[in-house]
């Protein structure tokens, strides 16, 4: 079902230069975003980018020392958000980049608000094009152990996230 919720320019334009990896000096770099949220504005007709709600790659080993842990903290424990989330990983092979679309709808968040973003996600998605990754997560348990961001991006063949080891109940 569908909300008649629409996405914001903005959006499309976070999106766009997340997913393109065209940048020449390491100032631009910096100013990449590593992750972002966005959420429903107040009249919750548009999906936005949300205000001071990202991690750009400049920040990582300044103020940001664990990238995948600092976004956790960025998600609202009691309200939906939608997020993109670029994950630096390695398989046994090769290193990785993904962009990940996530669906945040924490199980104490109310049932409105997880109505409304459910039927809005499509609108988000459709505008993401050549997303590999989606998750959706209900709660905080699920997000915070790194190894099921891993398992969405590649089963247990990834050996790291974010430069850190990851260990695998066998």
């Amino acid at each position: 079902m569908a909300s008649g919720v629409t996405v914001h320019d903005e959006v499309i334009k976070v999106f766009n230069d997340m997913k393109v990896r065209k940048y020449s000096s390491p100032e631009e770099v910096k100013k990449r975003k590593k992750a972002v949220l966005f959420c429903l504005s107040d009249d919750k007709k548009q999906i936005i980018v949300e205000d001071a709600r990202e991690i750009l790659v400049g920040d990582i080993g300044e103020s940001v020392q664990d990238p995948y842990a600092s976004f956790v903290k960025l998600l609202p424990l009691t309200d939906c958000r939608y997020a993109l989330y670029d994950a630096t990983y390695e398989t046994k092979e090769s290193k990785k980049e993904d962009l990940v679309f996530i669906f945040w709808a924490p199980d104490v968040a109310s049932l409105k608000s997880k109505m409304i973003y459910a039927s809005s996600k499509d609108a988000i998605k459709k505008k993401f094009t050549g997303i590999k990754h989606e998750w959706q997560v209900n709660g905080l348990e699920e997000i915070q152990d790194r190894i099921t961001l891993a398992e969405k991006l590649g089963g247990n063949v990834v050996v790291s996230l974010e430069g850190i080891s990851l260990q695998y109940d066998n």
